[in-house]
């Protein structure tokens, strides 16, 4: 028997004993419920919230590792992630009075296939934030600090990605009864968590006592590397399957697709950094496999990314065309191009190849253009309220009817 969509069911407001008007006591709590939800701005705010603040992290540490010296760049990136900070704290805090407060629209969440993967935007969110607090956060509170600060989002982040990572899957197997044309590029969310662990752990590396501590790092990094890559190569066939033998995404999904380029650009990112943190860290010869891993992977790698950023890019204008308008799926133009933009970086320092500095400048070039416009959209809808009403009922389909033509 087929179920209304969590977010999208509606109340029966008329009684059993009479169907033809409600009960006083049940139009009483109905209304009770509307004037609730409609003055609580929290009901409704799902995990895929944190998605700006990755977007924004990720602008501080990209715009930090470009291959050229702006004057003021630095100072830009710092304040960035200071934003991305505040974001963070800030929505966390709204985050926990959802949970307490809307305890049943966050158990709808879960059992959304839709909603469900954003869970692995939360361990993104507080694993970009610290590694921003390393990269350039330390200019503001200290070298200390920040490494305190990494260390506790570090390893909350990445309990989170492990646990998303196999809870979001499980769910889907037993609770949300997907089908393959249901497919999109959102169910690589809890798998590409660990690969941002991965991505930013070697960062604590230097701050680890010497020897086994170092070694363990560096490849628990390593692990979740193979992890995430793995997982996403069993699970992105199916995203393109259904891209090709089925219709094209829906408008408001079809930003989604920017979401192949995290894994894609966080993997050639990862082995960048594996290969600055071996030396020293692993015995030989094991370092100079890391350190051949940025050109033997991140190479081709890279040329599958730029393949799918046109592809999707393709993808979304013709959605653009036909009517696509802002909504929160416009972050995942954010962070994943970052992710291209970092690993960018990694290549041209491996190669020493000029194109390599082209390539990151005009990536980030686009992730600045990308969080601005999602920036000031959500500004926008923020004041209005319009993003954090409740989503809007599915329209009842009417019954098929037939008619006399003679």
């Amino acid at each position: 028997m087929a179920t209304a969509h969590p977010l999208t069911a509606t109340t029966d407001n008329t009684s059993h004993a009479n169907p033809s008007r409600p009960t006083r006591a049940k139009a009483e709590a109905d209304a009770d419920a509307a004037v609730k939800t409609k003055t609580s701005p929290f009901r409704h705010l799902g995990p895929n919230w944190y998605a700006p603040v990755m977007g924004t992290a990720i602008v501080a540490t990209a715009g930090a590792g470009l291959p050229f010296d702006v004057p003021g760049l630095r100072t830009f990136c710092t304040a960035v992630w200071a934003l991305a900070l505040t974001l963070l704290v800030a929505l966390l805090a709204a985050r926990a009075a959802h949970w307490r407060h809307h305890r049943d629209q966050a158990r709808a969440h879960l059992l959304d296939p839709s909603m469900a993967p954003f869970y692995g935007c939360l361990s993104m969110a507080l694993l970009a934030v610290g590694g921003g607090a390393l990269v350039v956060g330390r200019d503001w509170i200290g070298i200390q600090a920040a490494v305190a600060l990494d260390a506790v989002l570090f390893s909350t982040g990445t309990l989170i990605g492990l646990a998303a990572a196999v809870a979001v899957p499980y769910l889907m197997v037993v609770r949300h009864r997907v089908d393959p044309s249901q497919a999109t590029p959102v169910w690589l969310l809890p798998l590409v968590a660990p690969m941002v662990s991965a991505a930013l752990g070697p960062l604590l590396v230097p701050h680890l006592p010497a020897g086994q501590a170092r070694e363990t790092m560096l490849l628990a990094c390593f692990a979740m590397f193979g992890l995430s890559l793995l997982a996403t190569l069993v699970m992105l066939p199916m995203i393109f399957a259904r891209l090709v033998t089925g219709d094209p995404l829906p408008l408001a999904l079809t930003p989604t697709l920017f979401l192949v380029l995290g894994p894609l650009g966080q993997s050639t990112t990862a082995v960048d950094k594996f290969a600055v943190a071996a030396p020293g860290v692993v015995p030989a010869p094991y370092d100079q496999g890391f350190g051949i891993l940025p050109v033997l992977y991140g190479v081709p790698v890279m040329g599958f990314a730029l393949l799918w950023l046109a592809l999707a890019a393709a993808l979304v204008l013709r959605a653009r065309r036909r009517g696509m308008v802002f909504g929160m799926t416009w972050w995942a133009f954010t962070f994943p191009v970052g992710t291209c933009v970092t690993g960018a970086e990694g290549l041209a320092r491996h190669t020493g190849l000029v194109v390599y500095d082209g390539l990151t400048v005009g990536l980030y070039a686009l992730l600045l253009a990308a969080w601005a416009v999602a920036a000031v959209h959500t500004a926008r809808g923020l004041v209005s309220g319009r993003l954090l009403a409740a989503p809007r009922p599915a329209l009842a389909v009417p019954a098929p009817t037939t008619v006399r033509t003679t």
